[in-house]
Formats: C-alpha cells, sequence, structure tokens
C-alpha cells in the first residue's frame, strides 16, 4: 500500500477560505480600459464616497496609456530620438553666429599662443 499523505499540496493554514474568516470584503468598482492595440484592461477599485477612478491606466500588455473610450484611445507618446551636443547647439545657434563664435575662440587661443605649432599633414 502507498502511503498518502492528507495535506500533500496545500498549504500551511490553507482551508475553506470565505468571508467568515477574511472578513467582508469592500465593495469594487471595476472599469475597463483600453489601449491605442486594442487591448482591454479592467482593474477594480474599491469604492468609497471620494472614489477618483483615473483618466487613464497602463495597458500591462503593451505598456502604452489606455483610455475608457474603446473608439478614441489614447494616442502614444512621442519619443523624441537621442540628440548629441551638437545638435542641440545648432538648434540654439545660427550657422553664422556658430562661424563669429568660432573665429572669434581661434583669435583668443592664437592670442595666447596656442594654435601656431605645426599643423597636421605638414
Amino acid at each position: 500500500m502507498v502511503g498518502t499523505n492528507a495535506i500533500r499540496g496545500r498549504r500551511v493554514g490553507a482551508g475553506p477560505m470565505g468571508e467568515a474568516e477574511r472578513g467582508e470584503t469592500a465593495p469594487r468598482v471595476t472599469v475597463t480600459y483600453w489601449c491605442a492595440n486594442g487591448h482591454e484592461t479592467t482593474p477594480s477599485f474599491a469604492h468609497d464616497d471620494a472614489l477618483e477612478v483615473p483618466a487613464e491606466w497602463d495597458c500591462p500588455r503593451c505598456g502604452l496609456p489606455a483610455g475608457q473610450d474603446r473608439e478614441n484611445p489614447p494616442e502614444a507618446p512621442r519619443t523624441e530620438p537621442y540628440k548629441t551636443h551638437l545638435a542641440y547647439v545648432k538648434e540654439r545657434r545660427s550657422e553664422q553666429a556658430g562661424a563669429e563664435l568660432l573665429d572669434e575662440a581661434l583669435k583668443a587661443m592664437r592670442g595666447r599662443g596656442i594654435g601656431k605649432g605645426p599643423r597636421a599633414g605638414d
């Protein structure tokens, strides 16, 4: 005869769980959200007088924002491409202003004796 264990596959303290042991459940409100990819998410919130349901919820499947209007879900946030330091400088200065600053800096360097040595390629 094979030995059996009566609590096999059960957790310690596991038993018939019901409201008698846990207490009464709080009243819940479920809200459905849809993202731009058509995923449906239905979180539930504890219902009380001060309940403020969020207008948007992050989709757990794709991470896009989800809204309560199935036909008009929120648009995906626009991500800006990585910009180099030079790209930011070019946004702030025109080509002419950049050339003037470069000439000014070169004159100042040459005035201090920097940059008068042999040039590369000579």
